[in-house]
């Protein structure tokens, strides 16, 4: 380990769940993510030196970067200590990965600096150590498509089963942020614990229609394949304004509609940047209206996860 080197990273902002798939699905967004830098220091200990855009924990215990690095430093034996700055670009509780781009930069960052011992794809179990911190799950359906780019199918958590999926090149997304908060441990308490075969049988046949969809390039299927009977239906009670939202962006050019992981955020797939600019204006009135503040970003879907800048 070079003590002083230091490593620059980017991790993006991720949309989890897919509406069918939930934890098991996401992919990232371009241009919306976390900066972090990581320098390797002589002491052996954790130091968060800042962190720019929101106010969140300095201690390492308490931050999903700092256990991230700390679980990687007693996998991997390391001696020295690191410390890291952060530059937020995504909201926490806002459902489009905040955490989750944290802990892969973290992740991605450490690895770089050790000499990378492990691919891209390994280091997903420590990103998840984060998303534990954060949500009290460890799981990788932000995580994973934040560090790999791409969509990304979580088959198995037991032992850890990771696909990736090209996304087809014509797909883009809108996603719209209404500022209110909805944390991912208080919209899971509310779920409920048992379903019914029926409702079973409908969702598991929407996720292979969906992954179908993407394989193929087929966007109709993708869209009559984006239907979520089991979770959608009780978290969108928490969304100001969902229902509407999406009975308008599907007249108005989006293939289909659904929550972004675990809430505010409500985001749309479309063929191609025409029709997701039209959506992307169908929002904006809507909350317009009703005198929310939001944002909105359209993306294409990002194949290339956490970078070095």
């Amino acid at each position: 380990m070079e003590i002083g080197k230091e490593i620059r990273v980017f991790a993006p902002a991720s949309v989890a769940n897919v509406t069918c798939g939930f934890d098991i699905l996401g992919f990232p967004l371009s241009g919306t993510g976390d900066e972090l830098s990581l320098i390797a220091i002589e002491e052996p200990i954790i130091r968060i030196k800042s962190i720019e855009g929101f106010d969140l924990p300095l201690d390492p215990e308490k931050n999903v970067a700092g256990v991230v690095i700390k679980k990687f430093i007693q996998d991997m034996n390391i001696k020295t200590g690191f410390e890291l700055s952060l530059k937020k670009g995504i909201k926490p509780g806002s459902g489009m990965g905040s955490s989750a781009a944290s802990a892969a930069a973290a992740a991605f960052a450490i690895n770089e600096l050790a000499g990378k011992p492990l691919s891209t794809k390994e280091l997903v179990k420590y990103a998840m150590e984060g998303e534990k911190l954060a949500s009290g799950i460890p799981h990788a359906d932000n995580v994973a498509p934040a560090l790999l780019g791409d969509f990304v199918l979580i088959r198995s958590y037991e032992p850890l089963d990771i696909i990736q999926l090209k996304a087809p090149e014509e797909l883009y997304c809108t996603v719209v942020h209404p500022h209110i908060q909805v944390k991912t441990e208080d919209s899971r308490m509310i779920l409920k614990k048992q379903i019914s075969l029926k409702k079973a049988i409908e969702q598991w046949g929407n996720v292979a229609g969906l992954i179908t969809g993407i394989l193929t390039s087929d966007y109709q299927l993708i869209g009559r394949s984006m239907q979520d009977v089991i979770i959608e239906p009780v978290r969108s009670i928490l969304i100001p304004k969902f229902k509407e939202v999406k009975e308008s962006v599907l007249k108005n050019g989006a293939l289909g509609c659904g929550i972004s992981g675990s809430g505010p955020s409500i985001f749309t797939l479309s063929k191609g940047e025409r029709n997701a600019r039209n959506v992307q204006d169908t929002m904006r009135k809507i909350y317009q209206n009703i005198g929310v503040d939001f944002d909105i970003h359209v993306s294409k879907i990002n194949k290339q996860g956490t970078h070095l800048i």
